[in-house]
């Protein structure tokens, strides 16, 4: 059992893409500023803020509600990293480290739903 939504491996694996995001998109043409960036930026944050949020639900269907909208951020993100690939922000290398990180990602939080929607949920679940 975990003691925070730190400890799940789901969001360690969300922090890591957030923080890779960010030093990616701080190398964008500065006219992105106040576009493209901050929308990449603020997609992963809600992947991770999502999956800290309902960690500490109480109800099987809350932490799912919660971590469907992480579901969703993430794959807003997946379009991101298409998009500034294409737009020539990202090169090759950045946007196979974006996408290895981000499938990562999925893959943790995939397993934590599974997880979640198989248990018999108590109060104590992480």
């Amino acid at each position: 059992m975990s003691n925070s939504f730190q400890d799940l491996i789901a969001w360690q694996a969300a922090h890591k893409f957030i923080l890779c995001v960010y030093g990616t998109t701080s190398r964008f043409p500065k006219h992105e500023r106040f576009a493209l960036s901050p929308q990449f930026e603020r997609a992963a944050v809600s992947i991770a803020a999502n999956i800290a949020e309902g960690y500490r639900k109480m109800s099987k269907a809350d932490k799912l509600r919660f971590l469907n909208i992480a579901q969703g951020s993430l794959e807003e993100c997946r379009y991101y990293i298409i998009l500034s690939h294409d737009l020539k922000y990202i090169d090759d290398v950045a946007f196979r480290l974006l996408n290895a990180n981000i499938e990562d990602t999925s893959r943790l939080l995939n397993a934590y739903c599974r997880k979640i929607k198989e248990s018999t949920f108590s109060d104590s679940m992480e």
